[in-house]
């Protein structure tokens, strides 16, 4: 929860709690998409709201922008420190998948950069160039805007927006998916992991697949990256079937996409979110740290 809301006699908010309530699910969104974690997310608005209480806001001509501001300075204090948690992170780092509600997949724009594969792509940026490709692509803010938020000049930011919109140009999924065909691949993927049929898994998986699995040091996961469709494809197999427990594979919009959630007696034990690129599946990202997985039991709200 961010900070106690202030209410006027007549029960309604004062005027900087109801500013800070309007616009939040777009701070969480601009904070999650720097930090790939929403816990990390959910501080930077504690952080936000702090500062946010003591403005006056009758110096404030755009609340919106302001608060924008506000939220992108405490995500990149906090994006640094991440980077050097990260450094001593046991195994390979996956961003916290949300379960979304459908307006959120709706929003094509939206849902492409909250991807896993994007969140991905985006961890390969400088932060202030995740910031700044945040600020410009995803939420269509102006030059002089998003120099304010990253003390930068204007003429600095658009050159940062040119190398950033190249480096992710260059690395995110080849092609937009629509949601039907997700569906498609991940339909094909669950019957084949769950029937063992090692042929059509190989059929629906890239040559050059990559598995990354994430576990925290807490659960079991495959120490670093799996490539290649023949061993990705028989880990799959062969694990499914060794693990303890009754197993389940079941659907799930994660990060405004179609996902797979696997439950092990009843209990939620890793999300399976998937790249898709020319049909086939590209990449496979299971996220088992119990720490990650929070935002898994109630939808999360994201807008632009």
């Amino acid at each position: 929860m961010v900070g106690t809301p202030q209410t006027a006699a007549d029960d309604r908010p004062d005027p900087a709690t109801e500013a800070f309530l309007t616009h939040r699910n777009l701070l969480f969104t601009v904070a999650y998409e720097m930090l790939g974690s929403a816990a990390d997310a959910e501080d930077a608005l504690q952080e936000t709201w702090l500062r946010w209480a003591g403005v006056d806001l009758g110096t404030v001509r755009d609340q919106r922008a302001y608060l924008v501001r506000i939220t992108t300075r405490q995500a990149l204090t906090r994006l640094r420190t991440l980077g050097r948690r990260k450094e001593s992170y046991v195994g390979s780092w996956l961003p916290e998948p949300l379960l979304t509600a459908p307006d959120v997949a709706e929003d094509v724009a939206l849902a492409d950069s909250v991807s896993m594969a994007m969140l991905l792509v985006l961890e390969t940026l400088a932060p202030t160039e995740r910031a700044v490709f945040v600020l410009r692509e995803v939420f269509d803010l102006g030059y002089d805007e998003i120099a304010e938020a990253v003390d930068k000049s204007p003429a600095a930011v658009r050159q940062i927006a040119h190398r950033a919109r190249a480096h992710v140009a260059a690395r995110r999924p080849r092609q937009v998916v629509s949601a039907a065909e997700t569906r498609g691949a991940l339909d094909a993927f669950q019957r084949a992991v769950e029937t063992g049929d090692l042929q059509s898994l190989l059929d629906i998986l890239a040559p050059d697949v990559v598995l990354l699995g994430d576990g925290g040091g807490v659960k079991q996961a495959v120490p670093r990256p799996i490539v290649g469709v023949d061993k990705v494809a028989r880990l799959l197999v062969g694990g499914w079937g060794k693990v303890p427990g009754v197993t389940s594979l079941r659907p799930a919009q994660v990060n405004g996409h179609p996902a797979l959630v696997v439950r092990l007696d009843g209990e939620l034990d890793t999300v399976l979110a998937l790249r898709i690129d020319d049909g086939l599946i590209s990449g496979i990202y299971a996220v088992r740290n119990p720490e990650k997985l929070s935002h898994m039991e109630r939808e999360t709200a994201l807008s632009r």
